[in-house]
């Protein structure tokens, strides 16, 4: 992956948080069976008074040992990613804990122990005095459970805990990985710094801003008629959320998902009832938006998911991977119906033809690939970029791509010709929304800029720096 990419996926410029590796040529794991409509186990509620390991054990595992105990690194062949696999004893063979009995508890000794070459954790900062003697009266008192299935990642489970809030001047601009109309088109929602940024489409007036957002929006998507915004965010290496959200005052209407890595992508079904989500856990999530139940996991990428597609009809799903293939999976099952390999490169973007019966991708090698859904087989491409592709948007007969080339170009989705090119952006660009009623399209940048053009005759509407006060802040 291109080393810019991997910046604004991993890391905010002026931050440098370190992020989470995963490997690439791990084995895809087949689908797993599907929980049943509405699996969420209800989650029991720890006695007042007695320590939680939900509220209170989870986190510190999850920020303090997961990083050299999880997935994709399993020291001592322990894990601590679920509570099924924290019971579970290493290579030594010893219990990690034993209910009512902290002597014979080994986890609590390492997190304890005054000898730094065994103490865990190993590379970090020790746990603080109170920490530990958190994880001994939770032994103490049972070493009971409250968080509901005991396979299921602690990430998901953990509280969610208030986000840091955003600056209220940028001193730097922050790259625009999201954006997107709301259906009524007067107003773009952008992505920002630990929240999403509210434009006036016309004259790229700032609206409002909606707090309480993950570190990174890579996603912004809305349901049929506005009601509801799906936001996919996350913090490299720490978390990856989804939140639904009311797009007017910006209450949180439902967290759904959480997971130990960010989440790239959701997507809501055509009929609005069902949400996809993808992320660097890579798995593919299905979620019912009434109820906010998680029902289907689909795991069979070996890397990063950077993008998922509904067909129109809403029973198939295309997705898009850093391991370098696209594949399409039945909606209703989680099935495989096809992968196409034919990029060699990782894959950024994905999207149905208006027909529902080609996927598009794109990504790394500069090309959209066109493929059919009976098998994969490459149906076309289209080249001319002079850089990597990143989003594709199949709408009303027309496909738009956004490229590291500073373009975003719009193509007939009969032929693939291409239509129009857009221009104005002076930087990559990584995000691109289409509104057909106003004749609107909007690309955001690497710089942060956000370009609005008419989708008639490509003629720029609005230009601005998606970041609240910043030249008030930069004239100080």
């Amino acid at each position: 992956m291109h080393a810019r990419f991997v910046q604004v996926v991993v890391l905010v410029a002026f931050l440098g948080v370190c992020p989470t590796t995963m490997a690439a040529n791990d084995a895809p794991r087949a689908t797993e069976p599907d929980a049943p409509a509405g699996a969420l186990t209800p989650t029991p509620e720890a006695k007042p008074g007695t320590v939680s390991f939900r509220r209170d054990i989870a986190p510190m595992l999850v920020e303090k040992c997961q990083a050299c105990h999880g997935p994709d690194k399993s020291e001592s062949s322990f894990r601590v990613d679920t509570f099924a696999r924290v019971k579970k004893a290493g290579d030594n063979e010893l219990p990690p804990f034993t209910a009512g009995k902290p002597d014979e508890s080994e986890l609590l000794r390492l997190i304890s122990s005054d000898d730094k070459n065994e103490r865990m954790p190993k590379d970090g900062e020790p746990l603080s005095a109170e920490q530990v003697a958190l994880v001994k009266k939770w032994i103490e008192e049972g070493a009971a459970f409250d968080g509901g299935d005991e396979n299921a990642l602690l990430a998901s489970i953990l509280p969610r805990r208030p986000q840091p809030a955003p600056p209220e001047a940028y001193r730097l601009p922050v790259p625009i990985t999201a954006l997107a109309f709301h259906p009524s088109g007067n107003e773009l929602f952008v992505a920002g710094y630990h929240e999403i940024t509210v434009w006036n489409a016309a004259d790229g007036s700032l609206v409002r801003r909606i707090k309480d957002i993950a570190q990174r929006t890579h996603s912004i998507s809305f349901n049929a008629d506005g009601s509801l915004l799906a936001v996919a965010s996350g913090t490299p290496g720490r978390l990856g959320e989804v939140l639904l959200v009311n797009p007017g005052d910006g209450s949180l209407v439902r967290a759904l998902g959480k997971s130990a890595d960010e989440t790239f992508d959701a997507q809501f079904s055509p009929d609005g009832k069902q949400l996809a989500t993808a992320g660097a856990d890579r798995t593919i999530r299905i979620y019912d938006v009434a109820s906010g139940n998680q029902f289907r996991v689909i795991e069979n990428h070996a890397d990063w998911v950077m993008a998922v597609a509904w067909s129109p009809d809403g029973t198939k799903l295309a997705s898009a991977s850093r391991d370098k293939t696209a594949k399409l999976f039945e909606a209703a099952t989680g099935n495989l119906l096809a992968t196409h390999s034919g990029h060699g490169e990782p894959v950024y973007g994905v999207a149905f033809k208006a027909d529902g019966q080609q996927v598009y991708s794109a990504g790394r090698d500069r090309k959209i690939r066109a493929w059919k859904i009976a098998d994969g087989s490459n149906a076309g491409e289209t080249g001319g970029f002079g850089e990597e592709v990143y989003k594709l948007v199949s709408r009303d007969g027309s496909l738009f791509a956004s490229s590291a080339d500073k373009t975003v170009r719009q193509f007939r989705d009969s032929d693939r010709g291409q239509v129009r090119q857009f221009d104005g952006q002076t930087d990559w660009v990584y995000a691109v929304a289409v509104h057909s009623a106003t004749k609107r399209v909007a690309s955001g940048g690497y710089n942060g800029q956000v370009v609005v053009w008419n989708l008639d005759d490509g003629k720029p509407i609005a230009s601005f720096v998606a970041a609240p006060n910043f030249a008030a802040a930069t004239a100080k």
